[in-house]
């Protein structure tokens, strides 16, 4: 296709931008002359509302298929129930580190005098081997030099002389097998708490990209299958490494596994339904990650062993590889791709499934986008003004989140919380928490649900900065608090964050605010492994203060269909704007122009309204706007409005 053809389709996509723009402005006209008066303010943000899911509606043809196949079929149902376990698993393999590192009182294995004493109790060899601390318990870290004596000759005189621990530990206190034993990390082996956790996050940092990628280059079916793959042989993998730096490594490896099944289940389930379906659906997917952040809390209390723990968490992995059978791909992927027919079989075996049909005339709607249209990389989260904007925004809410959760979990451990008490009681509060959330949604749509649930954080934050340290019982209420607002605020970020983000760059995008996660993650334990004041709450502050103002800037997504490409969301994005502008200046205009109505204007509308009512028929329809229909001197339309391809 030579310059001139490309330059005549951009100038056709421009005029029926414009044209379009027009329809709105005669709609918005006919709203005002129909209801006989000046619209409220209440009135119009709600015919505004109206407007906006019309015109989006129109556009996205998959969606009216969609709605063909069934909003929440059997199909649907099977779909959302399947996410469950593997969400489940995920919090049972992200939270298991809390309970594998559990104290344990190291001794020296001084097993040297058996030689000499092979008859001695074990309290014997310790009393004789071992040196005392000032309060008469064995000192954990020390030994007695061993020498080439008696044992009669080494009750008589004793041993002086000390020396750290050679051969080895022994643990004759301990109850429980924790990696601490297993790997003998104590006595200056002990591993950093921050080292753990940052292998944890580095493994979230870098899944996030190369799952994100997978996802939206291959398809969210392999992505997931992966990701599940990837949880089922390291996670109950973990329960045979043999050294601690394995351990590490399997964990890193788990982490990628767990957040490229969050991102790719989460932009399958969105791709799949329609309307408030998604909403619920990962509200409880949540619940569901709430509900194993119980289960392992409850398991690792009863099961002694370190080991047996990843072997009950990873075994309902194996089975969950049958997803291969199961899953279908998203239709919406497959139509970015230009695999139409793929995409329409996808949909048959759905409607199927669910026992509907679907028309034949919608199904020849579905027709491949440009290539121009489909075409998109990482560089667009830069060059694309308006993606740029969602993720920046988002972004700065994700670190927000992580940075303040982190903190005020650290937080409640500086007050000796115990560690099964501490995570059982996350857990409990986190289903309610998500569970709520489903009116705020219905009701006031997702950003201000999502400024809600930052207001929450900011004022708890506040609260936690002037709360006198010493009041220890309110301290924890008010941080108990915080993480059940905190854990609503994940659950409504990442509803709204996959409706803002284009297919093209779905799982992509939702991968580079995950980014924003392991990066305050990283802060908030850099700064409280350093500094012990308020510095880092007053930090939670203001990052909460910057969340609500950069929530400020994208745009609300109730009600709306799914953007497809970055073509869509740019047109979308414009049309919003235009249609404010429009609809604020027309009803402007008219409370103007309404005192001047005079009282002939009135007699003739009266007439002409009485006239018209004796012109209906009883049994006719109410009245139904239409806000493209091009009667009583609508814009004329100047071509057909097909969109046209810029394949080169």
């Amino acid at each position: 296709m030579s310059h001139q053809n490309k330059t005549e389709d951009i100038n056709k996509l421009e005029e029926e931008d414009n044209f379009r723009g027009d329809l709105r402005t005669h709609a918005l006209r006919k709203v005002s002359q129909q209801e006989g008066s000046c619209p409220t303010g209440s009135q119009s943000l709600e015919k505004l509302r109206r407007l906006r899911a019309l015109d989006s509606k129109q556009d996205d043809k998959l969606a009216n298929v969609l709605d063909a196949v069934g909003e929440f079929g059997t199909f649907q149902r099977r779909l959302v129930a399947l996410t469950f376990i593997p969400n489940m698993l995920s919090a049972f393999f992200l939270y298991a580190d809390y309970f594998v590192f559990t104290h344990q009182t190291p001794y020296c294995n001084t097993s040297w005098i058996l030689a000499v004493g092979p008859n001695l109790s074990e309290a014997e060899q310790l009393n004789l081997t071992l040196p005392r601390a000032r309060n008469g318990s064995f000192q954990t870290c020390l030994m007695y030099l061993p020498v080439s004596w008696d044992l009669n000759s080494i009750i008589t005189f004793g041993l002086n002389y000390t020396e750290i621990c050679q051969d080895g530990w022994i643990y004759p206190d301990s109850k429980t097998r924790s990696l601490v034993n297993e790997f003998d990390l104590v006595c200056g082996n002990e591993p950093s708490k921050e080292m753990v956790h940052t292998i944890n996050l580095a493994g979230i940092l870098s899944g996030s990209l190369i799952f994100g990628s997978i996802s939206d280059r291959f398809g969210r079916y392999p992505a997931v299958l992966l990701s599940l793959l990837g949880m089922a042989i390291f996670g109950f993998g973990t329960a045979f490494v043999g050294s601690f730096r394995q351990y590490l490594f399997f964990r890193f490896m788990v982490s990628q596994a767990v957040v490229g099944y969050v991102i790719s289940s989460v932009s399958l389930v969105m791709e799949w339904l329609v309307g408030e379906h998604r909403a619920h659906a990962i509200i409880l997917e949540h619940c569901f990650f709430a509900v194993g952040h119980l289960a392992v809390s409850g398991f690792a209390y009863g099961i002694p062993h370190w080991r047996l723990l990843f072997l009950v968490g990873g075994m309902p992995m194996l089975p969950f590889v049958s997803y291969i059978w199961i899953v279908q791909e998203s239709p919406r992927w497959l139509m970015m791709k230009g695999k139409v027919e793929e995409a329409k079989k996808a949909l048959c075996y759905a409607a199927d499934m669910n026992k509907t049909l679907i028309p034949p005339s919608l199904l020849k709607e579905l027709h491949p986008l440009g290539k121009k249209l489909t075409k998109a990389s990482i560089l667009d989260f830069y060059n694309n003004k308006h993606l740029f904007k969602v993720v920046m925004a988002m972004g700065c809410v994700w670190f927000t989140v992580s940075y303040t959760y982190f903190s005020m979990n650290r937080k409640m451990k500086q007050f000796g919380m115990n560690v099964y008490f501490g995570q059982v009681i996350l857990g409990i509060m986190d289903v309610p928490a998500r569970l709520c959330y489903i009116f705020f949604l219905e009701q006031i749509g997702r950003k201000w649900s999502l400024t809600l649930t930052l207001t929450q954080a900011t004022i708890i934050s506040f609260i936690l900065l002037f709360l006198p340290q010493e009041l220890k019982s309110t301290m924890v209420v008010v941080l108990v608090l915080g993480q059940f607002t905190l854990a609503s605020t994940v659950t409504v970020f990442f509803i709204y964050t996959a409706e803002l983000l284009p297919t093209v760059l779905r799982s992509t995008g939702l991968g580079m605010v995950s980014l924003s996660w392991a990066a305050g993650a990283i802060l908030s334990l850099t700064i409280f492994s350093q500094i012990s004041s308020q510095l880092p709450i007053f930090l939670c502050c203001i990052c909460s203060i910057l969340a609500l103002c950069f929530t400020s800037l994208v745009p609300e997504t109730q009600d709306q269909p799914l953007y497809d490409s970055l073509h869509h969301l740019s047109r979308s994005s414009f049309q919003k704007d235009s249609l404010e502008e429009n609809f604020n200046t027309y009803w402007r205009e008219s409370r103007d122009l309404s005192p001047m109505k005079t009282g002939e204007e009135e007699s003739l509308s009266d007439d002409a309204s009485d006239e018209g009512l004796e012109n209906t028929a009883p049994d006719d329809p109410p009245l139904i706007l239409d806000p493209y229909d091009l009667s009583d001197a609508a814009p004329e339309k100047p071509y057909d409005m097909e969109e046209p391809s810029l394949d080169s």
